[in-house]
């Protein structure tokens, strides 16, 4: 196994219980996309945890709720299809209803995570794009 896949395994724990706090894998230049209707890009891990809050915000519990598969890619990228679980705050509508897929790609270089998309919605859709379809 290697070590990238070992990076993102060691990650993974945190975001099924829904923390999303963690930074210490990110490298300090990390470059942080969010794609899908709230997306942006932001950089660093303040930028990262700002742009990422701001998706947080509009839902209850949101988490990985089960990793269906980590791929590894080549020597620097790692993708991690997996499905969220949340309760939308205003609506009250679970995510599960609405397409829980997702995914993230994961950059790494010398033991950190350099870039980060985070594929939130539609994501057979922005994998393709990505030239990773399914």
């Amino acid at each position: 196994m290697s070590e990238n896949l070992d990076l993102v395994r060691s990650i993974l724990p945190d975001w099924e219980r829904g923390d999303w706090s963690s930074t210490h894998w990110a490298d300090p230049d990390i470059r942080f996309e969010l794609t899908g209707i709230a997306g942006g890009r932001w950089t660093g891990p303040v930028g990262m945890a700002e742009g990422f809050a701001g998706w947080l915000q509009g839902w209850d519990d949101f988490r990985i709720a089960e990793v269906e598969e980590l791929r590894e890619l080549d020597h620097e990228r790692v993708l991690v299809l997996h499905r969220f679980t949340a309760r939308g705050k205003s609506s009250g509508l679970a995510i599960e209803q609405t397409g829980p897929k997702g995914a993230s790609l994961f950059h790494i270089r010398d033991g950190k995570v350099i870039r980060l998309v985070a594929i939130v919605s539609p994501r057979e859709q922005t994998l393709a794009d990505l030239g990773l379809a399914e």
